[in-house]
């Protein structure tokens, strides 16, 4: 228990480093499409986005989840664990992507209430954002135990 426990912990700092990465790299994504107008002629913009911060941040969890929290299965090669990992972190990139579209297009857009408590574009950003990580960690966290770790 105490392994598991260690090795939750360990994955948590490396998902926020991920995070970290994810999370600057989307926000200036948003800032640089807030400020050319894209975000006019294309109103998820905020997806495109979260996909580029998700790109880089994939490889850097990667690298950082086999390096300190994992253990790699010796028979499988690393060709074949990188695309599982990928296929893996691409599931969830479709569920941070469904979450970010429900609470921007389906809650936020549809309840004036919270659009009022989150008046400034970067509560609403780092609110969804934070819970759809959230979600996505807990996901991360066991498909990669169950389909990449020595058993």
């Amino acid at each position: 228990m105490n392994k598991l426990l260690a090795q939750i912990a360990k994955f948590g700092v490396v998902g926020v480093i991920a995070f970290i990465i994810d999370y600057v790299i989307y926000r200036i994504f948003n800032v640089v499409f807030e400020t050319t107008g894209f975000s006019s002629a294309f109103p998820q913009y905020y997806l495109i986005s979260a996909l580029l911060g998700f790109t880089v941040s994939v490889i850097a969890n990667y690298i950082l989840s086999f390096k300190f929290v994992f253990e790699r299965k010796e028979d499988m090669s690393r060709k074949t664990e990188f695309v599982i990992f990928l296929v893996l972190s691409i599931i969830g990139l479709g569920i941070n992507e469904i979450c970010l579209f429900i609470g921007f297009d389906m809650i936020y857009l549809n309840w004036p209430w919270l659009q009022s408590i989150m008046s400034a574009g970067f509560a609403k950003d780092v609110f969804f954002k934070f819970g759809a990580t959230g979600v996505v960690m807990v996901y991360n966290f066991i498909s990669r135990k169950i389909f990449l770790e020595k058993k």
